[in-house]
């Protein structure tokens, strides 16, 4: 289980969501099954600590704007309209109250979680290398 107890169970699901919208499931895991959130929650007391300000107040802005245009948290919404949302939310067009800067916060989630999928599995992510794998990418020595 991810220890994010760093985050209230909204901004978690809301995370976890993200993620996965990121980086989608297809033949291969997606990137919470892949272990981004391990990886996010061991960051998150280390490298990435001066960021846990900046991830709760984007995670709250993510559902109080799917909120105001759907009804619903983030982590409810399809994935297609997650995609949709964060599209908008990319460019700038918000509807919600944002303290930190929309396009800002998801540049920020994309980096990281690529950091979480593709990284050294020491790191905490990429269980059982499974990106590695996924392109073709071999440990030798």
């Amino acid at each position: 289980m991810t220890d994010l107890a760093l985050f209230t169970h909204a901004q978690q699901r809301a995370l976890q969501a993200l993620v996965d919208c990121i980086i989608p499931a297809d033949d291969y895991p997606g990137g919470w099954q892949a272990g981004v959130g391990n990886y996010l929650a061991r960051q998150f007391t280390r490298d990435l600590a001066q960021r846990v300000d900046a991830y709760r107040q984007g995670l709250d802005a993510l559902d109080a704007e799917a909120i105001a245009r759907f009804g619903h948290p983030f982590a409810t919404l399809s994935s297609i309209t997650q995609t949709n949302l964060l599209t908008q939310i990319e460019a700038g067009a918000v509807r919600a109250v944002w303290s930190i800067d929309p396009s800002a916060f998801f540049k920020m989630a994309i980096e990281h979680t690529q950091e979480g999928y593709y990284s050294d599995p020491s790191n905490g992510g990429n269980h059982d290398s499974i990106s590695w794998q996924m392109i073709g990418y071999q440990v030798t020595g």
